[in-house]
């Protein structure tokens, strides 16, 4: 009995030890792969098109990684610099008055275009703010990132009918990368104080990860001046 006792703490421990060694390791893990995909798929997209001077890996026994993305950033940068001045915004509008001009093209230009442009403005808010929904039905509720309010035709729509409506972004668990596109009045969304981090944090992990609910400070209340001659 005793025996069997001791054997049942082991492998008690060997468990335990092995879950907090997942625990440290299998973030650690994912993290690198993913970087180290990302930088592939980066140099695999840039050093085919480096001249042959230029591309170390044709004169080093080893192949450099991240070359590639470095390269990219450097002349996305240098784009940007150009694009700065009157000389490059002329280029960059005769680009685009072909790329208008080219059926097909055209739309799926201008509809990436525009979706660059409002997540990347510094004043833009849209995906930085998460909030509550019901959904799919009436007393559950789901995470949703906020968009945008709604705009364009659709906003008009809404308005002929009293509605101030909100574009939302419902994405699935584990992988937030796909989902759906709401629209919900504003009234019925449940802001959340938490940043667009932590909801991302804790719709990955399934509702393990729970960000800490910080109160916010109860008002200091201040005392009426004693009556004069009181």
């Amino acid at each position: 009995m005793a025996e069997h006792r001791v054997r049942g703490f082991l492998a008690t421990r060997l468990r335990n030890y092995f879950f907090t060694g997942l625990i440290i390791c299998a973030p650690i893990a994912i993290t690198a792969w993913l970087v180290i995909s990302f930088i592939d798929w980066a140099d695999g997209w840039v050093k085919p098109y480096l001249p042959t001077f230029y591309n170390p890996d044709n004169y080093l026994p080893f192949a450099v990684p991240g070359f590639g993305l470095v390269v990219a950033i450097i002349v996305i940068t240098l784009i940007g610099f150009l694009t700065a001045n009157i000389v490059g915004r002329s280029i960059v509008g005769f680009g685009e008055s072909l790329l208008n001009r080219t059926p097909l093209v055209r739309s799926i230009y201008k509809g990436l275009k525009q979706i660059f442009q409002t997540v990347l403005q510094d004043q833009s808010t849209s995906f930085k703010k998460a909030g509550l929904i019901e959904y799919p039905m009436p007393g559950s509720w789901t995470l949703v990132f906020i968009a945008t309010d709604v705009k364009g035709e659709i906003k008009a729509k809404f308005d002929e009918r009293g509605l101030d409506m909100v574009t939302v972004f419902l994405p699935p668990t584990p992988v937030p990368t796909a989902g759906f596109l709401l629209f919900v009045p504003r009234e019925k969304i449940v802001m959340l104080d938490m940043s667009a981090e932590d909801a991302a944090k804790l719709l990955i992990s399934g509702g393990l990860v729970t960000p800490e609910h910080k109160r916010p400070a109860p008002a200091a209340v201040t005392q009426e001046p004693a009556a004069a001659g009181a």
